[in-house]
């Protein structure tokens, strides 16, 4: 059998790049340069680990990112080989110019051994908090059952015919005295109706930027719009946050340097930090975007999931010249199968995400406009708002002392007035949130990793854990098994630490 090469890797310990990401970089290169050829054997995970006196769970999630890109191969009994892919094709080819494209070309899929962690946690028995949807027991099954009844009886065929683009006219309606309440003043022809909020960002996107233009968000931001971002081949880039929102003076000179064509925020309950940007921020973020003609796209999806504290107006509602295009939706409520959402702008920009719109599905499905539609007419969606609401609340209040008993000393978490999130932050001096999930997950509970929120490498040890996902008995035994998971891969951490280095 051939001896397992030497790897020569320097590690940057006290830097916010996760050591297995550091690790899938420097074997990268090295197999890019030749240092590596194909062929050659690479020591064991756990031999790897001892030499480099880091977690075992770091090198064994760096092979299997560098498996699934093709460019080592594991033969079981034999060892891990740097080769082709399952498939015979060449790795990527070793010239400079290949790399240099590599290091310029913006991803356009969401990390793949991310993707694979995240289907871990759908392990029978895992307790997950990793999904960004309210939980079965929040839906208002009875009310939809009857409303897509009544719908069916009255509508017949009609209900399940092609709509217009814009959506149902009737629920156009009702969304606009819907927003009204919120203090967003618009007429009917502003509303247009999509396929949950995810399309609505999508359209916009799509309609307002091309390839290689810049979208400037905040820095963490919501994991969908970097993927919406990756896949229609637009720059993002995040503008770090304080405590109340984007930093504007950041914001501002990124502006003047390179003239973004949109700005994206979510300003209440942000997804993934909780932050409520207030008032006065609200004001000078709106002038800002005026005062150099950038449009702002608001996703409100969690404006209304509030439980303490002020309610504070969409940036829509402060909106006095037409710049902010406001996307939102049904689904964190209460349905997010049912897949409504909405966008209210205007003039110009509504005719261009109309047409996107229309050739991107033709029309939202009609009976689940409808049926939407009758449920805000006999007010069942309020009333459900308003009972998610009083649980959401009790739910957190269970989570914030479950986290201050089982989590490890030293950790940190915010304490959100609404939404359904806690975004956590581990101690540096133990494994961080990618380290830790196989563990976690292997103890029987799941999370967010921080750092897939994050459009620069950042936020190592977050995580993101949503709390309203489960009942009260779950969120402690899951807090319970969290906090386990990361005392034992810590002391394996404490183990290496007193180990002379191979």
């Amino acid at each position: 059998m051939l001896n397992a090469t030497h790897l020569s890797i320097p590690l940057d310990r006290d830097g916010e790049e996760p050591i297995y990401r550091q690790l899938i970089r420097h074997i990268r290169m090295q197999i890019e340069s030749g240092t590596l050829p194909a062929g050659t054997r690479l020591p064991a995970s756990r031999d790897l680990a001892r030499q480099l006196n880091v977690s075992r769970i770091s090198v064994v999630n760096a092979y299997a990112e560098l498996r699934s890109e093709g460019f080592l191969s594991a033969h079981a009994g034999r060892g891990t080989f740097v080769a082709r892919d399952g498939n015979g094709a060449a790795p990527p080819e070793k010239t400079a110019s290949n790399n240099a494209a590599r290091v310029h070309e913006a991803p356009t899929t969401p990390d793949r051994s991310l993707r694979e962690m995240m289907r871990m946690a759908r392990k029978p028995g895992v307790i997950s908090f990793s999904q960004g949807a309210p939980p079965p027991e929040f839906f208002p099954m009875s009310a939809l059952r009857d409303a897509l009844n009544a719908v069916l009886e009255r509508d017949g065929a009609k209900a399940l015919m092609y709509e217009m683009a814009e959506g149902y006219g009737p629920l156009r309606h009702a969304v606009r005295d819907y927003v009204s309440a919120l203090g967003i003043q618009c007429s009917t022809d502003s509303v247009l109706i999509t396929g949950g909020t995810q399309q609505a960002l999508d359209l916009v996107v799509q309609a307002l930027l091309s390839e290689n233009d810049f979208l400037v968000t905040e820095n963490p931001t919501y994991l969908g719009m970097i993927d919406i971002a990756r896949t229609r081949r637009v720059q993002l880039q995040g503008i770090p946050m304080d405590d109340d929102g984007i930093r504007l003076d950041m914001l501002e000179n990124f502006i003047i340097d390179h003239a973004p064509k949109l700005i994206y925020v979510m300003p209440t309950f942000q997804n993934p930090t909780g932050t409520v940007m207030p008032l006065h921020r609200r004001r000078q973020l709106l002038n800002l975007a005026h005062d150099y003609n950038v449009p702002v796209l608001e996703d409100s999806v969690y404006h209304e999931l509030r439980f303490e504290g002020e309610n504070l107006p969409p940036l829509k509602a402060l909106d006095d010249y037409g710049g902010v295009i406001h996307a939102s939706g049904f689904t964190k409520m209460m349905l997010p199968g049912i897949r409504i959402g909405y966008v209210i702008c205007d003039g110009g920009q509504y005719e261009r995400i109309l047409r996107v719109k229309q050739a991107a599905d033709i029309s939202t499905p009609t009976l689940n406009q409808r049926a939407i539609h009758l449920m805000l007419e006999r007010g069942m969606m309020a009333q459900q708002l308003e009972r998610n609401n009083r649980e959401l609340k009790r739910r957190l209040h269970v989570a914030l002392e479950a986290a201050a008993k089982y989590l490890p000393p030293g950790t940190r978490w915010n304490v959100p007035e609404g939404g359904m999130y806690l975004w956590v932050e581990l101690p540096k001096s133990g494994p961080n949130s990618a380290e830790l999930y196989i563990s976690a997950v292997e103890m029987g509970v799941s999370y967010a990793i921080g750092s897939v929120f994050y459009t620069t490498v950042s936020g190592s040890h977050r995580m993101r854990l949503n709390f309203g996902a489960h009942k009260p008995a779950d969120i402690i035994e899951g807090f319970k098994r969290l906090g386990r998971a990361w005392r034992e891969l810590a002391c394996d951490y404490d183990e290496m630490e007193k180990s002379p280095l191979l």
